[in-house]
């Protein structure tokens, strides 16, 4: 199973160790998904840790070892095709990585943008909670 998973999924399962983002962060390490990633993903998620407001709540350790980890363990997708579709055009590189990573799932907690999709090219495109039911 290839998967993509929002910044807002990665950076919650760093602040809350319960919940579905923490589970799917667990399968992942665990081997029981792909997690794709790209240039532009991996950039958002560090300038995202270093905004001031999670920087309070997430150790500078564990917000590196979290780039570390995608960088190592993640498969990184280049080569990705413009895409204009979602509501919110700063997402549209994740639109663009499931289909160039040819993803079964967008993962996010974007109920105004990505959600509401539902689906692009032959990814599925749920929230956390959604997601973390097939690990149950």
């Amino acid at each position: 199973m290839r998967v993509v998973l929002d910044t807002n999924v990665l950076v919650s399962a760093l602040i809350i160790q319960t919940g579905n983002p923490a589970a799917i962060y667990r399968a992942w390490q665990e081997g029981r998904f792909t997690l794709l990633t790209c240039a532009e993903h991996l950039d958002e998620v560090r300038a995202t840790l270093r905004k001031p407001a999670l920087a309070d709540r997430i150790k500078p350790y564990k917000a590196g070892a979290l780039v570390n980890e995608m960088k190592k363990l993640a498969e990184i997708v280049e080569g990705l095709q413009s895409v204009c579709r979602s509501p919110d055009p700063s997402d549209d590189f994740l639109l663009a990585l499931c289909e160039a990573g040819r993803a079964d799932y967008l993962v996010t907690g974007d109920k105004s943008g990505l959600l509401i999709l539902d689906q692009h090219e032959g990814t599925r495109i749920v929230t956390a909670s959604a997601f973390a039911s097939l690990f149950g």
